[in-house]
């Protein structure tokens, strides 16, 4: 070998074998930081779907919150953001009566009626009351629950027929409402018709007030009662 290949030999660089490029520690450091924001811009968004109740400051700020608030009015919320129908009701009470809501149905004049209204509202039960007073809400009542005997208490799927005390309350207990009140200032609301009144039509040709119809008769007897019969106590 002549001296001219040996000083081509010796100042031939040599090949190297390169690490595979990790990230360096800045790198690092912004891609968590990133990570962190963004989850915490999703938990902005989202926050009416997981928050239970809507608080609105004096400034008409509006936040969210997984606590009921003791100094400021509050609206419960549905799991999808929409306020709830039973906004005003204790958190354990509001669980249970969306997933077993009480309607009674009830007529006038009717002592068990009564007496099993006075017991829901002594245990603090929110609860719809359906009115059965024409031939319309018995058949409406005879369609819906397939009886005539009155009253009838729903607990979510469950019906029962008549008012007996300790039934009522076994039932209540199942659904897992609880033993005492816990409404303060609550109210519930006035008994409805079972089935909504027939909108009323003006009759063809139907003579002015004051004046009688040619060939009408003078009826003096009392209108008859609208309640139907066949209601069972």
């Amino acid at each position: 070998m002549t001296r001219s290949q040996n000083t081509s030999l010796r100042q031939r660089p040599a090949r190297a074998v390169l690490p595979p490029p990790y990230p360096g520690k800045a790198q690092r450091k912004t891609g968590v930081a990133a990570l962190l924001m963004l989850g915490a811009i999703t938990l902005m968004a989202a926050a009416p779907a997981w928050a239970l109740y809507k608080v609105v400051g004096p400034d008409g700020k509006v936040t969210y919150t997984d606590r009921p608030p003791i100094d400021k009015p509050a609206q419960a919320l549905h799991t999808n953001g929409s306020v709830s129908a039973n906004a005003s009701l204790p958190f354990e009470l509001r669980q249970v009566a969306s997933k077993y809501p009480v309607t009674l149905y009830t007529t006038k004049d009717c002592p068990p009626c009564d007496s099993g209204r006075q017991s829901l509202r002594q245990r603090g039960i929110p609860f719809a009351e359906k009115s059965v007073a024409t031939s319309a809400d018995l058949q409406a009542l005879q369609r819906l629950e397939n009886t005539k005997q009155l009253p009838v208490l729903r607990i979510g799927a469950q019906q029962v027929k008549g008012y007996s005390e300790a039934e009522w309350q076994s039932y209540l207990d199942a659904a897992g409402y609880p033993k005492q009140s816990s409404l303060t200032g609550y109210q519930w609301a006035d008994a409805t018709p079972l089935a909504p009144p027939a909108a009323s039509t003006p009759a063809a040709n139907k003579p002015p007030a004051g004046r009688q119809a040619p060939g009408a008769t003078t009826n003096s007897s009392p209108p008859a009662s609208t309640a139907p019969s066949g209601f069972r106590f």
